[in-house]
């Protein structure tokens, strides 16, 4: 469906600009044209419903998990400033320069709202970024700093607030719950990541599902639109594997569900030996259909 105005205009105008006023020359413009239908279109995937199962009966459906992306793509490009630098070769360039409050009426324009104040850390809505490691293992994941805001659309989360937090090494290990590969998710200055347009060509990479997870009065529904039957699939639950691939079957079923709510590992696995052996094991698992029953969301 055509509004006018699309997220991969912005993304793209975004990595081709070299001034030094990228709000005022590129994101206000793009706003501009932005609002109403395409503002009201957005809103279409604020509420856990009917929409996303659905998908291809209703025109634009399918369009919109994949704007969403496209949009997603725009926020993490414009993350990078706020993620500490790599150590290592071809780190992504965090430039154009937004600030907090500018990437925030970026989104806020299109309906989103804010959040950064938490007592406690929470997966569905922070993401690790950095982990100091408190001398005790088994202390709890605890915030120590916030380092950019999440965003919700509605009941949808947009787009996780990343933490800098304080953790003993059996909850969350530094080098790994911050530098292992994070899934769902296009860019990282600081980590690998992982999402399904990677390999693909410069048109079909952006015929990308979003991942859909709605807070909800009942409960959180993660991954909501995922390939698989309502009731979750079989392979986050002990008792089939015969339904793994040989790259799930490396994580126990905890670290599966553990994955799948953080987007990435805490922790060195069971089976850290055998993942060492098969040098593309983070690239070839594949997550992105696992979804938990509805007894655990």
């Amino acid at each position: 469906m055509s509004y006018g105005v699309d997220a991969r205009e912005l993304y793209e105008a975004l990595a081709w600009y070299e001034g030094v006023e990228p709000y005022e020359t590129i994101v206000v413009p793009w706003l501009d044209r932005a609002q109403g239908g395409y503002r009201s279109w957005l809103a279409t995937a604020a509420e856990d419903g009917s929409w996303w199962t659905e998908m291809g009966t209703e025109p634009g459906d399918q369009e919109l998990v994949w704007e969403l992306y496209a949009l997603h793509r725009v926020s993490d490009r414009l993350l990078l400033t706020f993620q500490p630098a790599s150590d290592q070769p071809g780190s992504p360039d965090p430039r154009p320069l937004l600030s907090a409050r500018e990437y925030l009426d970026l989104f806020t324009s299109l309906g989103m709202t804010s959040f950064e104040d938490s007592d406690a850390f929470d997966p569905f809505l922070h993401e690790i970024v950095e982990v100091e490691q408190a001398d005790d293992p088994h202390a709890p994941i605890e915030i120590i700093e916030l380092l950019w805001p999440g965003l919700m659309l509605g009941q949808l989360l947009f787009n996780r607030a990343g933490m800098r937090i304080r953790a003993g090494s059996e909850h969350a290990q530094r080098g790994v719950a911050d530098r292992s590969p994070l899934y769902w998710t296009f860019q990282r200055r600081h980590r690998p990541t992982v999402d399904l347009s990677q390999g693909w060509g410069s048109n079909s990479q952006w015929r990308t599902d979003y991942r859909l997870d709605y807070r909800t009065p009942v409960g959180d529904r993660l991954n909501a639109a995922g390939d698989c039957p309502i009731d979750g699939r079989a392979d986050l639950h002990p008792d089939h594997p015969e339904n793994l691939s040989p790259e799930e079957r490396l994580l126990t079923p905890g670290g599966r569900r553990e994955l799948l709510r953080h987007r990435c590992l805490l922790r060195e696995p069971e089976a850290a030996d055998a993942q060492a052996a098969s040098l593309a094991w983070e690239q070839d698992l594949m997550p992105f259909d696992w979804r938990l029953p509805n007894s655990e969301a």
